[in-house]
């Protein structure tokens, strides 16, 4: 599998770019994944929809589904869709260091 680094720190990911082990993540690692996804900067948005995630994801076990994260994050879709342009679910999956949705091609 492959493995990036962030920071001296390096990180197992799958082959669509998602963290093997989620536990593993941190901000460091979130900031550098969304570089990697074209996203320069993590705004106060970004950070409810990836503190959501991980907290569903910790209590559930599954990755949200992107109305779900629409409906609870504080985030609207429309909003995903500004801040993870193109496939808001799976980049903001990647950024939160889950694994890919089910719900994702």
């Amino acid at each position: 599998m492959p493995v990036k680094e962030f920071n001296g720190i390096s990180i197992e990911v799958d082959d669509d770019g998602h963290m093997v082990d989620w536990k593993e993540w941190n901000e460091d690692i979130a900031r550098g994944l969304a570089r990697d996804l074209g996203i320069d900067e993590l705004t106060d948005d970004h950070w409810k929809v990836i503190n959501f995630l991980r907290s569903e994801y910790e209590k559930n076990g599954a990755a949200s589904t992107l109305r779900t994260i629409g409906k609870q994050s504080g985030v609207d879709i429309k909003g995903l869709y500004k801040i993870f342009p193109e496939k808001p679910l799976r980049k903001s999956a990647v950024v939160a260091g889950l694994p890919k949705p089910k719900s994702c091609v």
